[in-house]
């Protein structure tokens, strides 16, 4: 064991996705053109934030973060990758491969946590409408991307040094196209028991609370929508059954209405037979006495 510390690694192999000869070039090009169209539509992203003063807001400030760092994160692994293709070279040295798992893990993190802050953006905007402003002020933004950048650059130390720690033999191959930190732990011939351990905390905290963090926050945010929901549902029956009352009353007063000119129809009827009857049986009374001035005239002298 003593003789395997002392012994220095100066590089690993990195086997890629395949040791096919004829599928390198499907493989560079693959990579390549996704490569490309990541880069490119994260800077895109970064300079339409910039440019444009209406996305100078909390929350395209942190997706131009993220951005950032999802191009940081391709360039990591996927540029070295595909000069290995083009070289037919698979080395790579130990301080490189070092390096990779820093800058690796440091991206990782920040992922995580540039996610969780943007779901807290995103629960105080529309759970917190009118005070969103006030508590996103630029302070707290800058911040919390402050925070996220210790944090992740404190965990990837961490798992650097551990890494560092370590012996390796020589002739050390990775089953990987890029030193993925737990590949190469698992290739060291010291005993990697509290790296593992090392490697399941961080998981746990550094993945678990971003995780439980985004989802209390959208949690908040489902159940805040159903709320308001609900409200416009009870608001707008609310406004139907109004409607409805009206309708009925104003049916009723129509019907009232309608009873009373009925009534006046009958009253209006009434009065013109009683009319009638009476005009008629003046017509009978004129008549009589006509008929009996010309019996008078008709009748002989005494």
């Amino acid at each position: 064991m003593e003789a395997q510390n002392d012994t220095k690694i100066s590089e690993f192999l990195l086997l890629g996705i395949s040791e096919e000869p004829e599928l390198q070039p499907l493989i560079f090009g693959l990579f390549f053109s996704m490569y490309l169209v990541t880069v490119t539509g994260n800077l895109l992203i970064i300079l339409a934030t910039i440019s444009d003063p209406h996305l100078h807001t909390p929350m395209y400030f942190f997706l131009s973060n993220l951005s950032f760092v999802d191009i940081c994160f391709t360039s990591t692994t996927v540029p070295k990758m595909l000069v290995n293709i083009q070289m037919q070279s698979k080395v790579i040295t130990y301080a490189g491969c070092i390096i990779q798992i820093y800058f690796f893990a440091l991206f990782v993190g920040l992922d995580n946590f540039l996610l969780a802050v943007m779901a807290y953006d995103r629960f105080v905007a529309i759970c917190h409408p009118l005070h969103y402003m006030l508590i996103m002020s630029p302070r707290l933004c800058g911040f919390l991307v402050l925070a996220s950048w210790v944090m992740s650059a404190l965990h990837s130390l961490l798992h650097s040094l551990m890494v560092l720690r370590l012996s390796f033999g020589t002739g050390l191959e990775i089953p990987h196209f890029f030193c993925e930190p737990n590949q190469v732990v698992h290739r060291a011939c010291s005993d990697t028991f509290l790296n593992d351990l090392v490697i399941y905390v961080a998981a746990v905290l550094l993945a678990g609370g971003p995780l439980g963090g985004i989802l209390y926050s959208y949690s908040k945010i489902v159940s805040s929508i159903r709320a308001i929901s609900s409200a416009q549902g009870r608001k707008t029956k609310e406004e139907e059954q109004g409607e409805g009352e009206g309708e009925g009353g104003e049916e009723e007063e129509e019907e009232e209405g309608e009873g009373e000119g009925e009534g006046e129809e009958e009253e209006e009827e009434e009065e013109e037979e009683e009319e009638e009857e009476e005009e008629e049986e003046e017509e009978e009374e004129e008549e009589e006495e006509e008929e009996r001035r010309r019996r008078m005239v008709h009748l002989p002298f005494l």
